[in-house]
């Protein structure tokens, strides 16, 4: 599974480590920060492209295509046809011929884990970064920072789907608002327990929508079916109280009705939800509230 916490050095500025909220490693970047341009975009590099990366990122699709099936939600299986027939690495340029067309979004590359202002921006301009490198063979079933499977096959179908992908334009802007008034601990945990760890509840039980477990082997099966995680209704101050765990499955799930609960959370100004959020104790990862809603695993 993927972690989302860490310091990046960049080598584009040639600056000390720069904090990054959505990715985890401590180990130098691998992206060339060089070929970035200011807001940290870049071409994806796709003529340099080995064939054995398109092959790895061929297993790697054919692999999580045959465990998503009756485990994500259904707006994510639909969508997962516009990445193309999974041959190889498809071009972004591609993708966004559709996706400009669905949504107004579009995919741009970028070198790694890039600072929150530049990745908030990005996405309340609706222009989701994309990282370009791929893992290596040694790291085909784990990989600690987000590579471009994961940020390609676990967050782009769902930018398909007008109401997540409005949500996520809703974040962006959020984010530059709350880095303003020091709140972004509390926006990274509702992009946690949302964008990266959703479950949504379906007329056929639980389904995942959440990029982190998507992309994952282990975790699809656990969230769903375990009977060691709690999984609580959304309720976006309960979620932004709680702390998450980033090496290890998640201990709780927060899970959503549809799409249209996580935007009408996200539309409303979140700046008296931080004033009241400074005043409650903060919530463990494993923490259940008395007379707070959950759901049971799926019966296996």
């Amino acid at each position: 599974m993927d972690a989302y916490t860490c310091s990046k050095e960049t080598s584009m500025q040639q600056a000390t480590a720069k904090p990054v909220t959505y990715g985890a490693s401590d180990r130098p970047p691998r992206g060339d920060y060089s070929l970035a341009r200011a807001d940290y975009t870049c071409e994806q590099p796709w003529e340099d492209y080995t064939a054995d990366e398109h092959d790895r990122y061929a297993r790697l699709f054919a692999r999580q295509m045959a465990h998503v099936q009756d485990r994500a939600c259904d707006e994510f299986v639909v969508a997962l046809s516009h990445l193309g027939d999974a041959q190889g690495i498809p071009r972004f340029a591609d993708i966004n011929i559709v996706l400009r067309q669905a949504t107004g979004w579009e995919l741009v590359a970028v070198p790694g884990l890039i600072p929150e202002r530049e990745f908030f921006t990005l996405l309340a301009n609706r222009r989701f970064p994309v990282t370009y490198w791929l893992r290596s063979e040694a790291e085909f079933d784990y990989i600690v920072e987000p590579d471009l499977f994961h940020d390609l096959f676990g967050h782009v179908p769902l930018l398909f789907n007008p109401v997540f992908a409005d949500y996520m334009q809703a974040f962006g802007s959020g984010g530059l608002k709350a880095e303003s008034l020091h709140a972004l601990e509390f926006l990274s945990r509702l992009y946690w327990y949302t964008v990266e760890f959703g479950l949504m509840h379906t007329s056929r039980g639980l389904r995942v929508y959440g990029a982190g477990i998507l992309s994952s082997v282990g975790e699809l099966d656990y969230c769903l079916t375990s009977p060691e995680p709690n999984r609580v209704a959304f309720d976006a101050l309960r979620l932004m109280r709680t702390r998450y765990k980033i090496d290890t499955y998640q201990e709780t799930y927060f899970v959503i009705e549809g799409f249209g609960e996580l935007f009408d959370a996200t539309a409303p100004d979140f700046t008296p939800l931080y004033t009241a959020l400074r005043d409650l104790p903060e919530l463990g990862a494993g923490d259940v509230l008395a007379d707070e809603k959950t759901y049971p695993p799926n019966r296996v």
